[in-house]
């Protein structure tokens, strides 16, 4: 997105654009999978004034816009990403913490049957799959 059109977004909420939001978003989109522990490493090399509450903040203000999306990867931190990535469910290995991704059309069986029976739809882009990848369960 550019600094103009996350200017304007800001101007409807009556706020501006400020470097730190500006930086943050830039982040989150250079580092892909991001911690707001990641994002603010990564915002401190440019601007080392930006703290970590600004950074949470910013990522909460981002996610509202719907330009970020956050998932939990783990027990800490959400982990978010840039909102116009396409949307993919996450596999993390609860042994050596590697994380993949996949199309999320493999969780059509599942999502299909609670809108059917529940009438609920799943936010896939926010799915976590936690078990054991192929090299942790081969090496039990």
């Amino acid at each position: 997105m550019s600094a103009t059109s996350l200017a304007a977004m800001l101007r409807e909420r009556g706020l501006r654009l400020t470097p730190q939001r500006q930086l943050i978003l830039e982040a989150v989109h250079e580092l892909g999978h991001a911690t707001p522990e990641s994002v603010h490493n990564a915002v401190r090399e440019r601007a080392a004034g930006v703290n970590i509450t600004t950074v949470y903040r910013t990522l909460e203000l981002l996610e509202e816009l719907g330009l970020v999306n956050h998932t939990h990867l783990s027990h800490g931190s959400p982990t978010y990403h840039a909102a116009g990535e396409d949307q993919h469910v996450h596999l993390v290995c609860r042994s050596c913490g590697s994380v993949s991704e996949v199309d999320p059309s493999v969780m059509h069986p599942v999502t299909d049957q609670l809108l059917r029976e529940r009438d609920f739809r799943v936010d896939v882009g926010h799915v976590s799959l936690f078990g054991l990848c192929g090299n942790c369960k081969e090496a039990e």
